[in-house]
């Protein structure tokens, strides 16, 4: 993640109970129109409405859903580049301000409207700190000290804390064998990762140590959001570019006190935080809303499990960071143990499709699992 992110997008459909916060999107309400044929006689019978036809949209889903999963993934080595031009904090401040940019720009089209009671700017308030500049921080903090392919497998974990969490802190969300045998998975794959076995040898641990904190931000957010802002009455769109322009003020008052303004703008640097903020915190928000109101949030929170892929690829490849085996097959473990806590029991899972049939109250729109 470097989340979301999006934050994240919430189309209409709800996700299971081991997601810390609903996914809705707002549904648009045909106005009636009425024909003056009827209005001229009070006698005459109502015309039956005839549904016009649906656009289908211009992109496939699956051509959407590679485009989110490449924007997320690539997230880890535009925050890496980012960090050689600008302190960690400036690439949060641009990386929120690009994203507020392009989301606010929705909201304009859309017409959203704005949330209006303080009450639910206090709680995207504290959305903003622990979905958007909390984590982002830690993300551009730890990879000056980590490859971006071990901050994209860090990343991965967040499914991980998210189940250990909900058991604690969510009531109806019930630890199974397999669930909480995907928990001890999980973190024997993250132990593989940092090579355990080797006493954690050549391990930047403060770096390391910042990229789970991050991880582990989300879930405990996500939990916050679903507790405090379901069924707020603004819409998931809203609510997403409000808590994205609450982070961008937090991040607008606090950079000036760690750092100076910069000297210059390096082109490759700046280019990485805009298309950071402009791809992976913008686009990618509106991309996701589109999958999970398409074709479900079941499908939708697949681009988890190809991030950490795609982030160690690009890594590689193009930064030409170092891997050692123990890296991918370690990350292949964190992905078994991440989609075992994600698993229900077939009757909970028919009971959560027939759920997701039914429209929800619009909630935060925010990050989905694991998501940078």
């Amino acid at each position: 993640m470097s989340a979301p992110p999006a934050p994240i997008p919430q189309p209409t459909a709800t996700s299971s109970a081991s997601t810390a916060s609903t996914v809705t999107s707002p549904t648009a309400t045909a106005s009636p129109v009425t024909s003056p044929a009827i209005t001229a006689s009070a006698t005459a019978p109502p015309a039956t409405p005839v549904p016009g036809p649906v656009r289908p949209p211009a992109l496939d889903w699956r051509l959407r859903f590679a485009a989110l999963s490449l924007i997320w993934g690539f997230s880890f080595l535009l925050i890496k580049v980012g960090t050689h031009g600008y302190a960690p904090f400036q690439v949060t401040l641009g990386r929120l301000l690009s994203g507020t940019a392009v989301l606010a720009l929705a909201m304009v089209v859309k017409r959203e409207r704005l949330p209006r009671t303080a009450r639910t700017w206090g709680h995207l308030a504290v959305a903003a700190f622990l979905l958007n500049a909390l984590p982002f921080s830690l993300f551009a903090y730890a990879e000056l000290t980590i490859p971006s392919t071990l901050a994209g497998i860090c990343n991965a974990t967040s499914p991980l804390w998210g189940m250990a969490l909900s058991l604690v802190a969510l009531s109806e969300d019930r630890p199974t064998r397999r669930r909480v045998a995907g928990l001890g998975l999980g973190f024997l794959g993250v132990l593989t990762v940092l090579g355990a076995w080797q006493g954690f040898s050549g391990l930047d641990f403060s770096g390391t140590a910042m990229a789970l904190l991050a991880s582990l931000s989300y879930p405990v957010g996500w939990i916050y959001v679903r507790r405090t802002l379901a069924g707020s009455g603004s819409s998931a769109l809203a609510l997403t570019g409000s808590q994205l322009f609450l982070g961008t003020v937090q991040l607008a008052l606090v950079t000036p006190l760690f750092t100076s303004a910069p000297d210059t703008f390096p082109l490759w640097p700046t280019l990485a935080v805009v298309a950071l903020g402009a791809l992976g915190t913008g686009l990618a928000v509106l991309l996701q809303y589109g999958l999970v109101n398409e074709v479900g949030p079941t499908t939708a929170q697949m681009v988890t499990y190809f991030i950490p892929v795609i982030a160690t690829a690009a890594g590689v490849a193009v930064l030409g960071e170092q891997l050692s085996w123990n890296t991918p097959v370690g990350a292949l473990v964190v992905l078994a143990g991440a989609a075992l806590t994600q698993s229900r029991p077939r009757a909970a899972g028919a009971a959560g499709a027939a759920a997701a049939a039914v429209p929800p109250e619009p909630a935060a729109g925010t990050r989905r699992r694991g998501l940078p």
